[in-house]
């Protein structure tokens, strides 16, 4: 399996975050299974911060 790494601001990661709580809330609603939004929401949650320097030319 190939990884990806992407580089999110904090803004972009705030609203995955919301996002994923949403859909989650949505799936209990009507009674379907959360693992897959509960396993994707665990790994933004963990995932490490780290500051990048972006240079604009």
């Amino acid at each position: 399996m190939k990884k990806y790494h992407i580089y999110l601001t904090s803004e972009e990661r705030k609203l995955i975050i919301e996002s994923l709580i949403s859909e989650k809330n949505t799936l209990i609603s009507t009674g379907k299974y959360t693992d897959c939004v509960d396993d994707v929401l665990l790994k933004i949650l963990q995932a490490k911060k780290k500051k990048v320097k972006v240079i604009y030319t």
